[in-house]
């Protein structure tokens, strides 16, 4: 998914801490199947460490080494 379509409501969430983690938070999660998990992980990934299409894969190096 593009970064571009993605939005945030920013009224619909609060900032909390890790300690203050509720019943409710387990529930939402365990209700979501392990694909639907990695998708918002991933969606996750994009917003912190950024989308860019040209480094979706591992990059190849290749070095010649001219032997004696």
């Amino acid at each position: 998914m593009p970064m571009d379509s993605l939005k945030v409501d920013r009224s619909a969430f609060s900032v909390t801490t890790l300690d203050d983690k509720t019943a409710e938070d387990d529930r939402y999660w365990h209700s979501k199947t392990s694909e639907e998990r990695l998708v918002a992980l991933e969606q996750l990934r994009q917003i912190v460490y950024g989308y860019d299409p040209a480094t979706e894969r591992l990059q190849r190096i290749f070095e010649v080494v001219e032997r004696a």
